[in-house]
């Protein structure tokens, strides 16, 4: 059901239109490429076990941990509440 100006099936559209941007957001963050043997910051040994489970890992946990706590955290668009949401 949809309201106002919009027509049917709208707000399912940007719901999916949003969880598939961040999809593509999500995995344009993934490592690709050869696993280093030893971390690109403070040149720690990265063990075996991370390196298999992570294909193309570049960095130690600790490193990678200190690096998640400083990315900012994406809020996303409220497609939903703008006025432009018809646009897309």
């Amino acid at each position: 059901m949809a309201g106002g100006w919009s027509r049917d099936g709208a707000v399912q559209e940007q719901i999916d239109s949003t969880i598939e941007d961040a999809l593509q957001r999500a995995r344009s963050e993934l490592p690709r490429g050869e696993s280093l043997t030893h971390c690109e910051e403070c040149e720690e040994p990265i063990p075996q076990a991370r390196r298999e489970a992570m294909p193309g890992v570049r960095l130690c946990i600790a490193c990678q941990n200190e690096r998640d706590k400083q990315r900012t955290v994406y809020s996303g668009y409220n497609r939903r509440g703008s006025k432009d949401s018809q646009l897309r």
